[in-house]
């Protein structure tokens, strides 16, 4: 998978702005202002890996408080011992490990009076990463000892930053067979943060899809988007996200990109479906970029995992939509019955505390509750008068019948149960198998009260509609004995709070018009 890289410095723009953009920050604090400005010449125009030295001053422990209140990211902090009190800079230690709970800035001592705070005492009883005395701190001595506590800084946050990214993959792992946006956006995100460690780059690193790209594959977008640090909250970021895009579209890197970012292609079905943008906090090594190239791979290849889970999805969707209208032509009095069925069933089992997509799944499901009644006589079905015990013998058979188109497919799980048991009862006197209801799926408990509710409020051949208070206490009476009564109680709640009207309302203009 081809890089495509910024080789020469762009034009000043709006997501290009002056100054360093990566640097390493050192916090001195000292009350004594000559050795912070001699920490300042000494350590004039350091530079490590590529990041300038950016030096922070703090005259106490209290404004070395304040300080870190503003800067979360400082990697060493040099910190004398006695300031405003003899063992203020001790203090600040014991403040930043255990009050901010830092551990990863680099502690350093720098004591002009050792014998108030003794070397060993010091090492023993604070967490500190070196202590040093004034009089051996030369300029050199101080490059060496600030350059070694930047790259043990460095080395702990790449750890860091591998750990927590191989805790969102594993955390992703348990769904990555029930593919959703949800798990890909994490999925993502924990590969992201592994790279950004390994490979030493800098917070600006996302992966994004190029929004309405996989609309040409599958009629619907799709925006998985996974970011380092603070990226989604800077002006820039919306601005590189289109740059990007126009880059993998193009194959060309347009102007406006900092110096030496990578834009690595996602490819699906060998089009671009979006994107890899890192910037690095130093140039590349082959095995940085084999390894970015790799992770790019995963992602295209999650992506279009998702692609096809989107199409068997949308596949099941119309099969089932295909199902519920042959059962509709068959017995037209049920066509928006089935409809309002759906839409009763989602309301109930929210009220029930189901997440949407299960609602809506149950929903589905109820959609074919009665599409076994393709294989039940037209005759019986539009009588208008009530059914012998032979003609109702012969409906009852629909429960059947629907359970044998549907027990192929696993999908299907759920909408068979329903179509089989949604006429047994709570107290196990339905049919057709005569046991309890509570042994058979939630939704199909939910579609037991909703399609009777539904049925009495409908006109039919054989009867004129009911109110639907009178209906509504029909099923509430009911409960305990045919219905369950937890899911009466949810529908009791929805239908007291109006919630079903606009549903009951769709029959009534049913009825009207028939």
């Amino acid at each position: 998978m081809k890089l495509i890289r910024t080789r020469s410095e762009p034009p000043v723009t709006d997501i290009t702005p002056l100054g360093p953009r990566h640097i390493w920050k050192l916090l001195v604090v000292d009350d004594e202002s000559d050795v912070r400005q001699l920490t300042r010449i000494s350590l004039r125009g350091f530079r490590f890996v590529d990041r300038d030295l950016e030096i922070i001053e703090a005259a106490s422990a209290y404004e070395a408080r304040e300080q870190l209140a503003q800067h979360d990211d400082i990697a060493v902090a040099l910190i004398d011992v006695v300031m405003e009190t003899d063992d203020a800079g001790l203090q600040l230690v014991e403040y930043i490990r255990k009050s901010l709970n830092n551990q990863f800035i680099r502690l350093i001592i720098r004591t002009g009076q050792p014998g108030l705070a003794p070397e060993r005492y010091v090492i023993d009883s604070f967490d500190i990463d070196d202590y040093k005395d004034k009089t051996e701190l030369t300029a050199t001595r101080l490059y060496t000892t600030v350059r070694s506590a930047l790259k043990s800084y460095r080395d702990l946050r790449a750890i860091e930053m591998n750990r927590i990214g191989l805790q969102h993959v594993l955390e992703a792992a348990p769904d990555i067979y029930r593919i959703s946006n949800r798990s890909l956006n994490q999925f993502f995100q924990g590969v992201l943060t592994q790279i950004v460690g390994l490979c030493n780059l800098s917070d600006t690193s996302f992966i994004s899809t190029i929004d309405g790209l996989i609309a040409t594959f599958d009629e619907q977008a799709i925006t998985i988007q996974a970011t380092s640090g603070d990226l989604t909250r800077q002006d820039r970021f919306g601005q590189i996200r289109e740059l990007c895009a126009e880059a993998v579209l193009s194959g060309q890197m347009p102007s406006g990109l900092r110096k030496d970012s990578y834009v690595v292609p996602l490819i699906v079905q060998q089009k671009p479906a979006g994107f890899i943008y890192v910037e690095p906090t130093q140039d590349l090594n082959e095995a940085d970029r084999n390894l970015i190239s790799m992770v790019a791979q995963q992602c295209s290849n999650a992506l279009e995992n998702l692609r096809l889970h989107i199409n068997l999805s949308d596949s099941h969707d119309h099969m089932i939509d295909i199902l519920a209208k042959v059962a509709e032509f068959k017995d037209r009095t049920t066509g928006s019955h089935i409809r309002r069925i759906d839409h009763y069933t989602q309301l109930v089992a929210t009220e029930l505390g189901l997440a949407k997509d299960e609602a809506v799944l149950f929903g589905k499901a109820s959609r074919l509750h009665d599409v076994g009644k393709i294989g039940v006589a037209d005759a019986i079905l539009r009588k208008p008068g009530r059914l012998t015990d032979e003609e109702f013998a012969a409906v009852s058979l629909h429960t059947h019948i629907g359970s044998s188109i549907l027990e192929n497919d696993e999908f299907l799980r759920i909408a068979r149960d329903v179509a089989l048991h949604h006429h047994e009862r709570w107290d196990g006197k339905g049919y057709p198998s005569g046991r309890p209801s509570r042994e058979f799926h939630l939704a199909t408990r939910i579609v037991s009260v909703v399609d009777v509710f539904d049925a009495l409020v409908s006109r039919r051949s054989y009867k004129d509609p009911w109110e639907p208070k009178r209906a509504f206490d029909e099923i509430v009476k009911g409960a305990g004995t045919q219905f369950d009564p937890t899911v009466v109680s949810a529908f009791a709640n929805l239908y007291e709070a109006g919630k079903l009207e606009p549903i009951i309302e769709m029959a009534r203009i049913e009825n009207d018009s028939t």
